[in-house]
């Protein structure tokens, strides 16, 4: 599947805000999360409790892919399903996803953290050859 999203351009230079412009709308770091619990299927991510419509869950996929964040591949179980799956460069959030974890913890009451997040970094070292963005050339 190529994606035909285009990431959106960096409002500054500022790394916090290319951060935000890259993951910090609504629905991204929770499509992350639920990839680092081990969903991969397209019916697992929309079947999360917090609703996601299915149109922005296509819109955000398309969008992780096509800032490398996320591969997706053919799924060996069912014909013309993909399932998805973080590249390295999506792994390397794991430790903001549990800081933002243990902050709301920490700081929001009633809050708890009822979805386990597998260590994926070992599990899927090797499939990052998968459908991996190309790189334009300079």
């Amino acid at each position: 599947m190529t994606s035909k999203v285009k990431p959106a351009a960096k409002r500054s230079p500022c790394p916090v805000a290319a951060t935000l412009d890259l993951i910090g709308d609504r629905w991204t770091l929770l499509i992350i999360r639920d990839l680092f619990a081990g969903k991969s299927r397209y019916w697992e991510l929309v079947s999360s409790p917090e609703r996601i419509a299915t149109n922005i869950l296509a819109a955000r996929l398309d969008t992780l892919q096509a800032c490398g964040l996320v591969l997706t591949r053919e799924s060996p179980e069912r014909v013309g399903s993909s399932e998805y799956r973080l590249s390295a460069r999506g792994r390397s959030l794991l430790p903001l996803l549990k800081k933002m974890r243990d902050w709301g913890l920490a700081n929001i009451a009633g809050t708890a953290a009822n979805i386990q997040v597998e260590n994926t970094v070992a599990a899927s070292v090797n499939r990052d050859h998968v459908n991996r963005p190309k790189r334009k050339s300079r």
